[in-house]
């Protein structure tokens, strides 16, 4: 949450606990690193569909999978500078209820975001990403509503939308390159708290590498690290700059 009023803020919608880490870790690091009061709106633990690893331990138990994948979170949020706000509403599937939307339009108009990043708007292999980057769309619509009670109205905060696992599959291309050499130790470090998918360290560093070699072919600048945005709405500039 923001720290004054005077502070400004980002939000990033996260389907499961994990998926901020992977994808927007960079990004989070980032602006934390400039001031910035960054919320994670954790929609889901992934217990279910995304802790594998845990389930074959012995013994587990849903509320024990939850806990884990809880404290690797807080501890990756930690490390980044962002500070998540878990609404355990369930993953695989993930199912849109009132009290879910109503908790994130409330989340939009205390925080009054700059900007806000999400999932992919397509995932034939994951459709809790999809349904979260709807989600998230939804309630920044609602929290624009002048006749939607409670709160301050929203604006207009730009949306981003975070690179899937496979972006040829889900119709999502780069169209903005964020380089994050500056953080990337910080990334790295917030990938290793989460043991759940221990797997997915090393691939999700190879991404960063590729879209850092896309970042210095499209710019006048090394950069060795990225990641890739697209975004939903236009940008509004007064220069091509």
């Amino acid at each position: 949450m923001p720290g004054s009023k005077d502070t400004k803020t980002a939000l990033v919608v996260s389907a499961h606990s994990a998926d901020f880490v992977w994808r927007a870790g960079g990004a989070i690091a980032l602006y934390a690193r400039r001031g910035y009061a960054v919320t994670i709106a954790c929609l889901s633990y992934g217990e279910r569909g995304e802790s594998a690893k845990l389930w074959k331990s012995p013994g587990a138990s849903l509320e024990g999978v939850k806990a884990a994948r809880r404290q690797e979170a807080e501890a990756a949020a930690r490390i980044l500078g962002g500070t998540p706000v878990f609404f355990d509403a369930g993953d695989y599937p993930l199912r849109p209820t009132e009290q879910l939307l109503d908790g994130l339009v409330n989340l939009y108009r205390s925080l009054q975001p700059e900007f806000v990043l999400t999932h992919s708007l397509h995932d034939p292999y994951n459709f809790d990403h999809p349904e979260a980057a709807r989600l998230a769309q939804e309630a920044r619509i609602v929290a624009q509503a002048h006749g939607h009670p409670g709160g301050k109205v929203l604006g207009a905060p730009p949306v981003f939308l975070f690179e899937p696992h496979q972006p040829e599959q889900c119709g999502w291309k780069p169209e903005l390159l964020l380089p994050i050499d500056e953080v990337w130790e910080v990334k790295r470090r917030a990938f290793e708290c989460m043991a759940a998918q221990e797997h997915l360290w090393e691939y999700y560093t190879r991404v960063a590498l590729q879209r850092g070699a896309q970042a210095t072919r499209n710019s006048n600048r090394k950069v060795t690290y990225a990641e890739g945005y697209q975004r939903i709405f236009p940008q509004v500039a007064d220069d091509f700059s």
